[in-house]
């Protein structure tokens, strides 16, 4: 336990909390919602409200790559890109529908799930996601955006709702507003670790880390900058260390008790036993992936945490996949996507509760929505992951 809690602290705990101070730092200084709203930008031009909302989730999905709180995102998308979507005539339910799906893939080396599956399998971050992510998140992510292109369309035209443009009134001008390069600031860390990374050929390879650390100190010079404050700016530092502090508090110690548990299940002979019992009836090494991913799709839909779901069950797999004789990369990545993509189908996480609320509709009504686009996600999921593996 003591060996457990000292190097999940030090090393992916460590990772996982630099990474939520970051994102608490870029929100409390403007910047998430300065990066969402350039990133918006480009879709004013298009005039199809369904085609505008297909394109916005794929928008959303890039951006859930910087903005790693899928709550978090769903709210900025809410202040952005749900005005425009109504506008140009998409219904409100619509709407919200695409903006909580837009996190329905944890995607890039920066999302805790994905440095715990990179870390579990005994690949880098950055490797787990140019290549075994990305095959699978690309014929995903184009099947998402289809089938909310017909399926919005469709249940708009079932409630009655008529399509109609109206203009969005103009916005005053917010003088504490941060200028709209600080829209950058949040992808540096995420350029770093691809630029410093032997994988593109680099001969420096910057850890996580350190790209985390580098962003906050640009960030923290451009807030200097700003304000030319040095007390205000030295006080805002807080929100890393709390950001931090709430990920170890939620986060972290979710990893080390699934760790734990799942030591002392090895340790017992509980995960052996499992195994000779599946392979006694026959079952396949697709079959336990399977079983494994439905786990998952459950234990999320449930609690409404995606996170959590793999936090607890993602110590079993490496024993498991070692047994199995597989690469324990090919059972984790459709976990992973199974509980984000079951998360935005679940009425009580935190990302529906929070769209819906903002959007003054029912989770409930969103849920319906969501359920076809995820549906179609999942089981591209697990064809891809057996074909590409």
């Amino acid at each position: 336990m003591e060996d457990i809690l000292s190097n999940r602290v030090a090393g992916l705990g460590l990772m996982i909390m630099s990474v939520a101070g970051f994102v608490r730092y870029m929100d409390h200084i403007g910047a998430s919602k300065a990066f969402v709203s350039l990133g918006v930008k480009p879709l004013r031009a298009i005039r199809s409200p369904y085609v505008v909302l297909a394109l916005g989730f794929v928008v959303g999905q890039m951006m859930k790559m910087a903005i790693t709180s899928a709550a978090g995102l769903g709210a900025l998308l809410m202040a952005t890109m749900f005005p425009l979507l109504t506008s140009l005539g998409a219904s409100r339910e619509a709407a919200a529908a695409a903006i909580v799906t837009s996190s329905c893939i944890d995607l890039g080396p920066a999302a805790a799930t994905s440095q715990l599956v990179a870390k579990n399998s005994g690949i880098e971050a950055v490797v787990y996601f140019l290549q075994y992510q990305l095959p699978i998140a690309v014929p995903v992510i184009i099947t998402v955006a289809v089938l909310h292109y017909f399926v919005q369309q469709w249940f708009d035209k079932k409630a009655g709702h008529r399509s109609a443009r109206t203009e969005v009134a103009a916005t005053q001008t917010d003088e504490t507003a941060p200028p709209m390069f600080y829209a950058v600031l949040p992808v540096i860390p995420l350029a770093l670790i691809f630029i410093f990374n032997p994988v593109v050929g680099s001969k420096v390879k910057m850890s996580l880390i350190s790209a985390m650390l580098i962003g906050m100190v640009i960030s923290i010079i451009c807030e200097f900058i700003r304000h030319r404050d040095a007390k205000t700016v030295l006080k805002s530092i807080q929100n890393f260390f709390d950001g931090m502090g709430t990920s170890f508090a939620t986060v972290v110690t979710l990893v080390i008790a699934g760790e734990t548990f799942a030591k002392g299940l090895s340790v017992v002979g509980a995960i052996d036993t499992i195994i000779k019992a599946t392979q006694s009836a026959g079952f396949s090494d697709e079959a336990m992936i399977l079983v494994m991913q439905t786990v998952i799709a459950v234990s999320a839909l449930v609690t409404g945490s995606g996170d959590a779901s793999i936090f607890s069950f993602a110590g079993l797999v490496p024993v498991m996949a070692e047994h199995l004789g597989i690469n324990p990369a090919h059972m984790l990545l459709p976990m992973q996507f199974a509980g984000t993509m079951a998360r935005a189908v679940s009425p009580i996480s935190g990302v529906c509760v929070t769209v819906a609320g903002l959007a003054m509709i029912s989770p409930v009504v969103v849920v319906r929505r969501t359920a076809i686009p995820m549906a179609g996600a999942l089981i591209v999921t697990t064809i891809m992951n057996f074909i590409w593996f």
